[in-house]
């Protein structure tokens, strides 16, 4: 079996949170059981999960022209529809980061002037823009929905099941549309300065 590929750093480490997350318990330190390295064309990603009493082991390749060349087009997961992450787990990662953008909110609420807090809002509000956003490009011109052929995990098309209006044109953009009206009006409100 050919190895797994990512197109963007950011892209590999998601998969990585989706299947070791989905295998572990909540709360394991996945980060501690992976590795980076550097080859000729492209970095391995390596999941090993045998410390953790998983029978887990996952490499992603990342070609280091596919990491450039979203960097240029600043797209966090890269350039055309993943092939490694499917509509259903996109919808998931958004959603979550969602709620990680709420809770940051909140934390941030209690101490304004925290420019790590600030960060972390602003980072969890994209992420979930971004994640839906790959989401959506599984999307045919003109359908109304997302087709089965997005979705081919067992997590991905169990989020479909149960949830199938969260895999709608029309759902898909009022939640891009609300994370971004979200996320600019946190940054209005909570940097801009009286004269």
């Amino acid at each position: 079996m050919p190895p797994l590929r990512a197109r963007t750093l950011r892209e590999a480490y998601l998969y990585l949170m989706l299947t070791a997350g989905r295998e572990g318990e909540p709360g394991r330190d996945h980060e501690a059981h992976t590795t980076l390295t550097e080859g000729q064309d492209a970095w391995t990603l390596r999941f090993d999960g045998r410390a953790l009493g998983l029978s887990l082991l996952v490499e992603v390749l990342v070609p280091y022209a596919s990491e450039a060349e979203a960097r240029r087009d600043r797209l966090p997961y890269g350039a055309g529809r993943s092939e490694l992450v499917d509509a259903g787990q996109w919808r998931l990662a958004g959603a979550t980061f969602a709620r990680r953008a709420m809770r940051e909110d909140l934390l941030f609420a209690a101490s304004p002037g925290d420019p790590e807090r600030f960060r972390s809002v602003v980072l969890a509000w994209e992420s979930a823009r971004d994640a839906t956003a790959e989401a959506a490009r599984f999307l045919p011109p003109g359908a109304a929905e997302l087709p089965d052929t997005a979705f081919w995990t067992e997590q991905g098309t169990a989020a479909r099941r149960d949830a199938p209006g969260k895999f709608t044109r029309a759902s898909l953009e009022s939640d891009l549309a609300s994370y971004q009206e979200t996320l600019d009006d946190f940054i209005v409100t909570h940097t801009t300065r009286d004269p």
